[in-house]
């Protein structure tokens, strides 16, 4: 698995620029440029503090394939509270 690509999978599945995850993240910027500049992974601490920014876990992270439901999953997690009320309302309207 190529981790730089994945975790720039899901930086862009939440509009993100690198500069904000790294700020999300806790981590300096220049830590995530010198990653890409380098094409070296992560330290695993450094992949944890990007998988909880993103709200995934570590085996999240590592699935080859996620299910429909993951993703659907994944997505509902990465919205704000107002956009999960707002999709809760409508749930109910659609039953």
């Amino acid at each position: 698995m190529d981790v730089l690509a994945r975790i720039d999978e899901l930086r862009k599945e939440k509009g993100w620029s690198v500069n904000y995850l790294a700020l999300e993240a806790g981590l300096t910027q220049s830590t995530l440029n010198n990653l890409y500049s380098r094409k070296t992974e992560p330290k695993i601490s450094t992949l944890r503090a990007i998988c909880e920014a993103l709200g995934i876990s570590l085996s999240d992270f590592f699935k080859e394939e996620a299910s429909s439901d993951d993703e659907l999953v994944r997505k509902v997690k990465a919205l704000s509270e107002e956009n999960k009320a707002a999709l809760l309302q409508l749930i109910n309207h659609i039953k």
